[in-house]
């Protein structure tokens, strides 16, 4: 076999790993947040000035956040709860030694505590943390260290990746002008050609990953999306799709319309001949619907995804203005997971697996029920650094709420400007854009199936680190790319 062939052989025919492995991962990222926070803390506690050098903050934020979740899925990935349970645990110890040295006041009055943020600072780092996560899976896959229970599965499964697609589009529909509240600027066709006009991008960047990946060789899964199809056009069709459906019905129904969008398409697949003809079906050759048959309708699915996530971005971009408020809205999230994953269990009992080739609709109650798994344990971790804010009078912790508008000054301005998540949150789609790259760039220079674990480990953090360092320095020179 060729190299090609070998490439494309190992990240084949996957069967994922379980509900609970995955669900376990949501855990690593907020006692990584926490420990950043707490750091910090600790440093000024002890007579440091915050905010950190630009380097010093910068290999500070890569150690902490992006370091762990390298490893994590590579050679730390059979001990992960393990790797969990001690980073909480020195959460803890912090924590208590925070309190114990900390001369101000105790407060009674936590949750009456007015919280004042621009934006909602856990869903900016969920955003954030999807992209990053997806960054290292991309290239990790192509390495023997990564896990293969953790990649796409072939046809039914539950891979870390396949969760990490319907995040994106998750995460892409909770900040969309609909979940915003923003209305439709005149006529509804304008709107529509305006989300056309928009989507050229992605569109363009589809087309060039197509060209790229055809005139270099590079290894093909064509059960994926397909031969000529790719993510960037799912993403730009989703969002078209779905700006045409809301010109039309109410945002606050997004609920209702993914459902029916999901229970109807589950309904066709049971039903007809589509889901025989997407699995075994191989005729690729004899028109671009034969070969793009996943791809296409995948889609489907996907905008069922991306409707569930404006609904829960209307609820989230309510107005609240205390840590009680929050924390109800925190809890509805939890149990809404919860339920999710019941509906979840019913219909894999019932119909089938999850399967992110069909984009099915075990495939959506598990990203909706799973993202917000995972936001809500971001939430709880900017709550438990809110507390360590008030109760150390540390106020320069990035990506986290403050308690009032007197804390919104120079210097905490400045902390936020040095901070990393920040970086990427205002590059999300160039960030996304530049580790496809360097992907495919680190494939052409290095043998990734014949790499040492070590060796892998090293090629990965310094791949993730240049996309940090490029993504940091444009952040800092106040650099915003956008291609409309």
């Amino acid at each position: 076999m060729s190299q090609r062939d070998l490439k494309e052989a190992f990240v084949s025919n996957l069967t994922g790993t379980s509900l609970q492995e995955v669900a376990l991962g949501s855990f690593l990222t907020p006692v990584c947040l926490i420990n950043r926070g707490l750091i910090l803390t600790l440093y000024q506690q002890a007579g440091g000035t915050l905010p950190l050098p630009l380097v010093s903050s910068l290999l500070l934020d890569f150690c902490v956040l992006v370091l762990p979740l390298v490893l994590s899925c590579t050679v730390l990935s059979d001990v992960l709860h393990h790797v969990i349970l001690s980073l909480a645990f020195v959460s803890a110890c912090a924590l208590c030694y925070i309190g114990r040295v900390s001369s101000r006041p105790k407060n009674a009055g936590f949750l009456q505590s007015h919280v004042q943020c621009d934006q909602v600072p856990f869903v900016t780092v969920f955003r954030v943390f999807v992209n990053v996560k997806t960054a290292i899976s991309i290239l990790a896959v192509d390495f023997s260290v990564f896990p293969r229970r953790y990649a796409k599965t072939e046809t039914y499964g539950t891979g870390v990746m396949d969760f990490g697609v319907g995040a994106y589009v998750f995460a892409n529909a909770l900040v969309c002008p609909e979940a915003r509240g923003k209305n439709v600027s005149g006529s509804k066709v304008n709107h529509i050609k305006k989300q056309l006009l928009s989507v050229w991008p992605l569109v363009f960047l589809g087309v060039g990953r197509l060209v790229s990946l055809k005139m270099s060789g590079y290894q093909e899964h064509v059960t994926e999306y397909g031969v000529h199809w790719n993510f960037f056009f799912t993403l730009a069709i989703v969002r078209v799709v779905a700006s045409a459906i809301l010109a039309v019905l109410p945002a606050n129904k997004s609920w209702l319309i993914a459902l029916l969008i999901s229970g109807v398409y589950q309904l066709t697949l049971e039903t007809s001949g589509l889901k025989a003809f997407i699995i075994h079906n191989d005729n690729r050759g004899k028109d671009l619907l034969h070969a793009n048959k996943e791809g296409i309708f995948s889609v489907v699915g996907y905008v069922a995804v991306y409707m569930a996530g404006v609904q829960v971005g209307l609820y989230i971009m309510q107005p609240r203005s205390n840590v009680r408020q929050w924390l109800k809205t925190l809890l509805n999230l939890f149990l809404g997971s919860f339920v999710l994953y019941a509906a979840l269990n019913a219909c894999q009992t019932l119909l089938e697996p999850v399967s992110r080739r069909l984009a099915n609709l075990p495939f959506c109650l598990w990203s909706v029920a799973q993202s917000l798994f995972f936001m809500s344990c971001l939430g709880i971790a900017d709550m438990i650094l809110l507390f360590s804010k008030q109760s150390s009078g540390c106020h320069f912790v990035p990506s986290s709420w403050n308690l009032s508008k007197k804390q919104s000054d120079k210097k905490t301005s400045e902390v936020e400007r040095r901070c990393l998540v920040q970086a990427v949150s205002r590059n999300q789609l160039l960030f996304f854009l530049l580790a496809n790259v360097m992907t495919g760039l680190t494939n052409s220079l290095v043998d990734t199936l014949s790499c040492s674990s070590q060796f892998s480990v090293c090629v990965l953090l310094s791949y993730m680190f240049a996309n940090c360092f490029v993504i940091y320095v444009l952040h800092l020179c106040g650099i915003t790319v956008k291609f409309w």
